[in-house]
């Protein structure tokens, strides 16, 4: 059977309760959360066998992380106790017009401390066929950038497939490189790539009008709307400047406000472009992990299906689903998941 291998940071998530402002009340609600830790539950969920690897203290945050990792099956046999502390996110959840924020509190966590040569690359990767990261983990520090590097050459090394979930972060690039002088070599290593469009764009350097259209006017709310033939030729541009990748798909969101999103996503694969269909979700419940929730999904869809464009419709529909989860892991099952896929989606109780 497949194993896969997904690396990265897993921080601690303190969320304000509800829709309230951060520290309206002096209550936050303590769970935990990040890309790879996020992609690494979903395939558990799903029945993979998966293996989560970072740097975390040697302390009670840093083991309760473990645990809570742990307990969904995920293997944290590889996971390095070393370092101070913990990386934190706050997040603050929005609704209608107000946005959702983010605050990270992550330097010098033990993570961004980690370094080349702190991992032991082939026990890591012995007997697996798939590696996953994203650039979150480039983003935090130099070193962990250069560990990234060496990550993904040792996976392709040995001949393993590499994801790659693009994923910029503006506020985390700041120790004096760009995001795309780091990415595209990560990048140049990978097999499939996974990205919505701003992640190309500002990750990699490619640069297409892809952006939506935006309708309505001054005082109006604005609805944006995507051109999937632009989407199309913009997955294209990438797979023309990294030809090792023989996959690129690119997620779709159109914002009408923080409680109302379209969701889908187009695949190209060199042979020609696909479409997921696409679900018009409402009364979002969180949607932080919802693009790792679609990447965890076409993991699996493409080791389990071999078929791209089921690969696509389940990735699609289990991220969907994640917007109606509190938290960053995506707590559905495969059953759930193809439920969706038939169009099955009126929310009935189930008896």
């Amino acid at each position: 059977m497949t194993r896969i291998v997904t690396f990265g940071e897993v921080m601690l998530r303190l969320k304000s309760p509800g829709f309230e402002r951060l520290l309206q009340s002096p209550v936050l609600e303590a769970t935990y959360g990040g890309a790879e830790a996020n992609v690494a539950v979903s395939l558990a969920q799903f029945g993979l066998p998966v293996s989560f690897v970072t740097s975390l203290p040697p302390n009670p945050p840093g083991e309760s992380a473990i645990s809570e990792i742990r307990k969904f099956g995920v293997d944290t046999g590889f996971i390095k106790r070393a370092g101070d502390r913990i990386g934190i996110y706050f997040l603050e959840s929005g609704s209608n017009q107000r946005a959702s924020k983010i605050t990270y509190d992550r330097a010098g966590s033990s993570m961004a401390a980690a370094k080349p040569g702190d991992f032991d690359w082939n026990s890591i990767l012995e007997g697996a066929s798939w590696f996953h990261i994203s650039g979150v983990t480039p983003a935090i520090s130099a070193s962990a950038a250069a560990l990234s590097l060496e990550a993904v050459k040792a996976a392709r090394a040995k001949g393993i497939t590499v994801s790659c979930d693009y994923n910029y972060r503006k506020n985390l690039w700041r120790y004096g490189k760009k995001a795309p002088e780091v990415m595209r070599e990560i990048v140049s290593h990978a097999t499939v790539g996974i990205a919505n469009e701003e992640d190309c764009q500002k990750a990699l350097g490619v640069e297409i009008d892809a952006v939506g259209k935006r309708e309505g006017g001054s005082g109006k709310r604005e609805v944006e709307t995507l051109d999937i033939e632009r989407y199309s030729r913009l997955a294209e541009k990438v797979l023309k400047e990294f030809p090792n990748l023989e996959k690129q798909v690119i997620t779709l969101r159109e914002s009408h406000s923080a409680d109302n999103n379209g969701w889908s996503a187009i695949l190209h694969n060199r042979k020609k472009s696909l479409a997921s269909s696409r679900y018009e979700i409402t009364n979002i419940v969180d949607r932080v992990g919802a693009g790792d929730s679609f990447a965890a999904g076409f993991i699996y869809g493409l080791i389990t299906y071999r078929d791209d464009q089921r690969a696509l419709e389940f990735a699609a529909a289990a991220s969907c689903l994640k917007h109606s989860i509190l938290g960053d892991f995506n707590r559905v099952d495969v059953a759930e998941v193809e439920t969706l896929m038939k169009g099955e989606g009126s929310g009935r109780v189930q008896r």
